[in-house]
């Protein structure tokens, strides 16, 4: 059934033990820190989502994606997030329009962070997935 199909993606991009975050500088979850990601367009895979939306929003190239989850977000569950999780990326960032900032996290500093729901989990699950590489 489509309707349990992801339609949005996002990467949590790893180097040195630090996950990359950024800041939305706009709606939904403005001002608030998470993934790179965002919506999928028609005709395009959940991982080519992934891929698209991180080199637009932060100019990097992410190659071998892997899976981690699928979670539901929003007070409806209108979109199905795909979360992907990488260490194989290269490019200088670039931030576009919609990142207020960004910043390499540790992961155990998050909690210092204003961050959507639940990202705790989301990001000890991606380590998780990396570790078995």
């Amino acid at each position: 059934m489509t309707e349990d199909l992801p339609n949005a993606a996002s990467v949590a991009i790893v180097r040195d033990g630090k996950v990359l975050l950024i800041k939305r500088a706009f709606a939904p979850y403005q001002h608030l820190w998470t993934l790179p990601g965002g919506r999928m367009e028609p005709d395009e895979t959940i991982e080519q989502c992934a891929i698209r939306e991180v080199q637009e929003e932060l100019g990097l190239a992410v190659r071998n994606p892997q899976p981690v989850l699928v979670q539901a977000l929003g007070r409806d569950g209108t979109f199905r997030l795909a979360v992907f999780a990488t260490r194989d990326f290269s490019g200088q960032i670039r931030p576009s329009d919609e990142i207020a900032d960004h910043k390499w996290v540790d992961p155990v500093a998050l909690i210092s962070f204003r961050t959507t729901s639940r990202l705790d989990d989301v990001l000890a699950r991606a380590f998780a997935v990396l570790a078995q590489e």
